[in-house]
């Protein structure tokens, strides 16, 4: 069995911490490949180091000298090393990094440095191969990534060690530049480390035991979700779940290789799996609950809508002109209503409503915000019957009326609009129906 275990900025924070991670990937030989984040927070009051280095980066840019910010940020290293008790040295990796920062400050570059030269770390103190994971991944002119030329030569390096460390988070664009994923990509380094070594397992190893049912700052103490499939993790993701960056399932959703979610402060939890599909039977109808506040919806009617060929591309042009994605879209015979994000929208409102009258001739149109969206997940709802009774049963009980009500052909989600105020509310009383 191959193993491609990625460790986050929690995970790393420290030289103990770094202990914790060494002791789990020399606990099972299997995990060969390594991809870590920069370190993250040590306590509640820290910075992380991606934000100290692009501080630096803000100081270089503005012309600001960036020696004592660049010492601040070595010294975090300087401390996990000798922690570790490692005979190594980044000293001339932070001259490079600081020299390239004065003459040619780069975002991206600024932001990769973490992960960078927590790999260096790493790949000495487990005696691994390091790989620059601007040399193995690629990105295209338009930003994504290079499929083709990122797998062919990250399969080359890999099949050349062992044991190797990928730094998570960034590779080389277009043009020659460091480049990075967005926040938290060192997810999706980890899993096309694993497309690329055709591994058994993704082993993403956080400050959680996996997935829970719902938001613990919501609900207390949520139950986790044991076994939760690539499509229900999008739907969650998507609505507001965080544990894991929701582009990471595509590289080894393509190839079925199950990622395993684990806490590194208890690794004894077996966390999370999540699947193509699976057997297993599930403890409760649900999966998991998620959401978001500030929506907003606008309202437009017409008579004989139904009739009028084109209508729903007149209105959704009115907001591609805008520059605007919509959410969902429920109808009826003379209505439709469009679900927008607020930050979205609320600055183009009034070019949106009359680009709607301009191409759509509605009757009228109107505005609503304060809108939360909640979406209940679950592959067990298509064969359970009720559920959506039980849903609208839970929410009357507790006053709260549903301002929209939105269902997936594939009978994998419910999605619920209700008033912001009502939010929390709402997310206690499903869960306290479906799960306890």
């Amino acid at each position: 069995m191959k193993k491609v275990v990625k460790f986050g900025g929690s995970s790393l924070a420290s030289a103990e911490q770094f202990e914790k991670v060494g002791k789990i990937i020399k606990a099972d030989p299997d995990r060969v490949y390594v991809v870590p984040s920069a370190p993250g927070k040590r306590f509640d009051d820290d910075t992380k180091v991606t934000d100290m280095l692009l501080h630096a980066y803000e100081s270089a840019n503005n012309g600001v000298d960036i020696a004592d910010e660049m010492k601040a940020i070595k010294v975090r290293y300087d401390e996990i090393i000798t922690g570790l008790g490692l005979d190594f040295s980044l000293d001339e990796d932070f001259k490079e990094i600081e020299a390239t920062l004065r003459e040619n400050p780069q975002s991206d570059f600024a932001a990769s440095r973490g992960e960078f030269l927590n790999g260096k770390i790493m790949a000495c103190y487990l005696g691994a191969t390091f790989i620059d994971a601007a040399e193995v991944i690629y990105f295209n002119e338009e930003g994504n990534l290079n499929d083709y030329k990122t797998y062919r030569k990250l399969r080359e390096r890999l099949a050349e060690c062992e044991t190797a460390v990928i730094p998570g988070f960034y590779g080389m664009g277009k043009d020659g530049n460091v480049k990075t994923f967005s926040r938290g990509g060192s997810d999706v380094t980890g899993s096309i480390v694993a497309r690329a070594s055709k591994a058994d397992v993704y082993e993403n190893w956080t400050d959680v035991s996996g997935f829970l049912v719902t938001d613990p700052r919501i609900v207390d103490n949520p139950e986790p979700i044991k076994y939760i499939t690539y499509r229900e993790l999008r739907e969650l993701s998507y609505m507001g779940a965080s544990v894991l960056h929701e582009d990471a399932i595509f590289p080894v959703r393509h190839c079925g290789i199950p990622i395993n979610i684990r806490n590194t402060n208890a690794p004894e939890d077996p966390g999370t799996w999540i699947v193509e599909s699976t057997c297993q039977k599930q403890d409760h109808v649900i999966t998991g609950i998620a959401g978001k506040k500030d929506f907003c919806t606008i309202f437009i009617t017409k008579a004989m809508m139904n009739a009028e060929i084109g209508f729903g591309r007149k209105v959704l042009q009115a907001f591609e002109e805008n520059n605007i994605s919509f959410e969902h879209m429920p109808s009826g015979i003379d209505t439709m209503t469009i679900v927008v994000h607020a930050d979205e929208f609320i600055d183009k409102e009034q070019s949106v409503v009359s680009s709607i009258h301009r191409l759509a001739e509605p009757d009228s149109v109107e505005i609503e915000a304060g809108l939360a969206l909640i979406a209940v997940v679950g592959r067990g709802m298509k064969s359970a019957s009720g559920t959506a009774g039980k849903l609208f049963t839970a929410l009357a009980k507790e006053g709260i009326n549903i301002k929209m009500i939105d269902q997936g052909s594939s009978e994998l989600n419910i999605i619920i609009g209700v008033q912001n105020k009502d939010f929390d509310t709402a997310i206690r009383a499903i869960y306290k129906t479906f799960i306890k």
